[in-house]
């Protein structure tokens, strides 16, 4: 999944109007909340058959954090 699918896929993830970027703070991003987080747990299980550790994605603090950790 390239970057800009990304993108568009977590912006309807966080129901945000918000422009994202992969360079984008997440604590700057009013959507990015414990239900976000859930599902964006979700999408990386269902999406990239990916199981992702609580604490590293907690850790991230850039949506190209995130896309690293779904693409690793």
């Amino acid at each position: 999944m390239d970057e800009k699918v990304f993108l568009a896929k977590l912006t309807d993830l966080m129901d945000t109007e918000e422009e994202l970027s992969m360079d984008k703070q997440l604590g700057a991003i009013e959507e990015w909340d414990s239900l976000s987080y859930v599902a964006f747990m979700a999408f990386a299980h269902n999406t990239f058959k990916r199981d992702l550790d609580r604490q590293t994605v907690r850790q991230s603090v850039t949506v190209g954090d995130l896309y690293k950790l779904v693409m690793a």
